[in-house]
């Protein structure tokens, strides 16, 4: 089955924005190419081998967000979806410049998925010791790095949305020895293979798409840990068995705040349940749920436009 990107034109102000309503209709991963971003690449020394030359021509002030949906029976319901929320946005003034918000698709032949996105995806420095590295980069480690070697595929999870680091940087505050972690939407797998990394005895992860949960094997099976996870198919928590320590959630809050309800008993006593995927006009919402199923919030911290919660029962 093939894919269709869909790149929108916007700002900015409003990448957030446009990034959190692809991420409601299914899209597990954004591409942002911001000539400002570029901008500061281009004045650093020694970047450049870490840039494919094709991105550091700045052909204006637009900031293109780019995703990725199936062309699937689904596909025209969710392309509506988003031209009516980016409508609504422009009819009712946010506060924001929102640029053209103008669609533009293409087709993109199953076959060359995997090489179509990975001129955006080089190592990168997540935490104080965490390291994400795509499987074709290379790269020298510090002493004290860990290196979290990823090729999402088409379950993308590359560590570089601010969802994910912030994620990461909780299971790096929050991982001890001899804990089990459960990882909810786990895509490529990349915080169930984090949270061994950083010591964590056992890790689960489940995805409700097949071809993720394969990618996840494969991905912890390149860390060298694929005895110390179990990677489910199935929904949220359906088919999951037993008490986790700390339990990580990074997905849309729509499903968070469902969560909210379901997971207490799947958390150990003191377990730390652990959600981004929160924009911010939407954190007063997830907090309002997880007070009201009984969790009180240890912290949150912003980056961007987006929180990651960490909370336990109460």
């Amino acid at each position: 089955m093939d894919w269709i990107e869909i790149v929108i034109d916007t700002t900015s102000e409003g990448v957030d924005i446009v990034s959190q309503i692809l991420y409601e209709v299914g899209v597990p991963g954004v591409v942002i190419q911001d000539p400002a971003d570029i901008e500061a690449l281009k004045s650093q020394e020694g970047i450049w081998d870490c840039i494919d030359d094709s991105l550091l021509t700045v052909v204006d002030e637009t900031v293109q967000v780019k995703g990725y949906l199936r062309e699937d029976d689904t596909f025209h319901d969710k392309l509506q979806y988003i031209k009516d929320r980016l409508q609504d946005i422009c009819d009712n003034d946010v506060g924001l410049n929102m640029g053209s918000c103008e669609i533009a698709l293409s087709s993109i032949k199953d076959e060359d998925w995997a090489n179509s996105w990975k001129k955006y995806f080089k190592p990168k420095k997540v935490g104080n010791r965490i390291v994400v590295k795509p499987t074709w980069e290379d790269y020298l480690p510090n002493e004290d790095e860990i290196v979290v070697e990823i090729d999402p595929g088409m379950a993308f999870g590359t560590g570089t949305h601010e969802t994910t680091i912030l994620c990461m940087r909780m299971l790096e505050k929050h991982v001890a020895p001899s804990y089990r972690v459960l990882d909810i939407g786990c895509g490529s797998g990349i915080l169930a293979i984090t949270s061994v990394l950083l010591g964590a005895e056992r890790a689960v992860a489940i995805d409700i798409d097949e071809k993720a949960v394969h990618i996840a094997r494969e991905n912890s099976k390149q860390n060298g840990i694929s005895d110390k996870i179990d990677i489910i198919h199935g929904n949220l928590l359906d088919d999951v068995e037993g008490q986790f320590d700390i339990i990580v959630a990074n997905i849309v809050s729509d499903v968070i705040i469902e969560l909210s309800r379901s997971v207490a008993p799947f958390l150990d006593k003191n377990g730390l349940f652990i959600v981004s995927g929160i924009i911010l006009e939407r954190l007063d919402e997830v907090k309002a749920a997880l007070k009201d199923n009984g969790f009180h919030e240890v912290e949150s911290v912003t980056l961007g436009e987006w929180v990651v919660v960490v909370s336990r029962c109460a």
